[in-house]
């Protein structure tokens, strides 16, 4: 394709995807174009909507017999893993961030991964051997873990834990466990006559009487989301202490109203309260590209389908995972926990620690396409995904992870020339936004 006709794909997309947020919020979305242009790798993170206008106009034989359709992360790439504390009480190393979940074909994610990967290996100057090694053991470390649970009578058997884990997935795990709840309260909030209020800061503000109510009355039908299993047994735990708007979100949620709400917490001494994450839901990127009519009948709003498709994915999640309303638009509620520390890939650079990390990355995969979690209340996906994805690529794995490495090194390429299209366009105003 031409430059000049690929910009206007990559323009037309754009706009689609983000012309109602830009209207609403042109500064946060200038920020979140400036965030894009700094490298390929950034603008692909930004993109997941450029990303399915061109799979979903390919021709797919290797997803059958169910693998089709099945709950997929959405927007799978290497900076979307981390450190969360399970519902358990236990620190893991997961995938994270599970706006863009939807149900599609089970090698969309693979190859958002794998494309993501060769992007962020070449911007390490890695030779193209080496980012197709690394293709081939992360796709081959999810097709080992299929055929574990193929095997198995569990689902969920497969964690990254601290007793687990080694180089730079433990030091994230050991960064985690040293932080603690108090620092993040004394971050986020002050002492008012003996009790905790957020700080005002450039990222928070203060509602109106109208606006307040608002959030208070989604805040109250929130709890009843949370389902039975995971409620505390204690009603002091949600007692509301102090609510404000929120911005300054990465680059995926540019543009999309927020609110932190502070609760009491497991007591009413002050270094165990609670901070939630009220957050408008985005329409995910796939949803645009497919026949989602019955999965959008399915739920009430993209809060809801949130809230659900993350228990599907994600064993043992956050206790406090809810979702809820404000003027008929989905929210989605979580706990901003302390306990979270993202993979630092700037300081994994050879490929010999790349590779042990890939590894696990791909049973990690492997296993939010094969596990749901025991309060899952979906039945979209009713079947064994692991036996549709074992059936699907029967006799021919190995072709499979040649193929994958082979779209994954040539879509990053593609990439790093869109990126430079999106700059220019940018900077001529022709994403919908001006640069200045």
């Amino acid at each position: 394709m031409a430059a000049k006709d690929r910009t206007t794909v990559i323009v037309d997309v754009l706009r689609d995807a983000f012309a109602p947020l830009m209207r609403a919020e042109p500064a946060a979305f200038r920020a979140k174009y400036r965030k894009m242009a700094r490298d390929p790798h950034a603008f692909y993170r930004g993109t997941a909507c450029l990303f399915y206008n061109d799979v979903t106009s390919e021709t797919d034989d290797w997803s059958r017999h169910g693998a089709e359709r099945i709950w997929i992360h959405g927007d799978l790439h290497v900076e979307n893993f981390g450190t969360y504390l399970n519902s358990d009480g236990r620190l893991v190393f997961d995938i994270n961030d599970f706006d863009e979940a939807y149900v599609g074909r089970f090698t969309w994610d693979l190859q958002r991964f794998a494309a993501s990967l060769a992007l962020v290996a070449w911007q390490k100057a890695l030779p193209e051997d080496a980012i197709r090694k690394l293709i081939a053991r992360y796709a081959r470390a999810y097709l080992a873990q299929v055929n574990h649970y193929v095997a198995s009578d569990s689902d969920d058997d497969f964690e990254i834990r601290l007793d687990r884990a080694d180089g730079p997935v433990l030091i994230a795990l050991e960064e985690a466990r040293a932080m603690r709840r108090a620092d993040l309260l004394d971050q986020m909030t002050v002492m008012q006559k003996g009790i905790r209020k957020f700080a005002e800061d450039g990222s928070t503000r203060r509602l109106s009487p109208h606006e307040r109510t608002e959030v208070v009355a989604a805040f109250r039908a929130y709890l009843d989301t949370i389902p039975q299993s995971k409620r505390f047994d204690r009603e002091l735990f949600y007692e509301l202490r102090d609510v404000v708007g929120k911005s300054g979100f990465g680059i995926g949620s540019a543009g999309l109203p927020a609110y932190n709400v502070l609760v009491e917490g497991y007591s009413q001494a002050l270094d165990n309260d609670v901070v939630l994450s009220m957050k408008q839901a985005n329409i995910p990127a796939l949803s645009r590209f497919v026949d989602s009519a019955d999965v959008d009948a399915y739920f009430e709003h993209e809060g809801h389908r949130t809230a659900v498709s993350q228990r599907a994915l994600q064993v043992h999640t956050d206790p406090l995972l809810g979702h809820t309303s404000i003027g008929g638009v989905g929210y989605v509620v979580s706990e901003v926990s302390p306990y979270e520390v993202d993979l630092d890939w700037g300081e994994i650079n050879e490929p010999a620690d790349m590779r042990a990390v890939v590894e696990l990355l791909g049973r990690a995969t492997a296993k939010i396409h094969c596990a749901s979690d025991e309060d899952s209340q979906q039945d979209l996906v009713d079947f064994q995904v692991e036996e549709a994805i074992a059936a699907s690529l029967k006799g021919r794995r190995n072709d499979y992870v040649t193929w994958l490495c082979d779209w994954g090194i040539a879509y990053a390429a593609r990439v790093r020339q869109d990126h430079a299209l999106f700059v220019d366009a940018f900077r001529e105003g022709q994403v919908g936004i001006a640069a200045t």
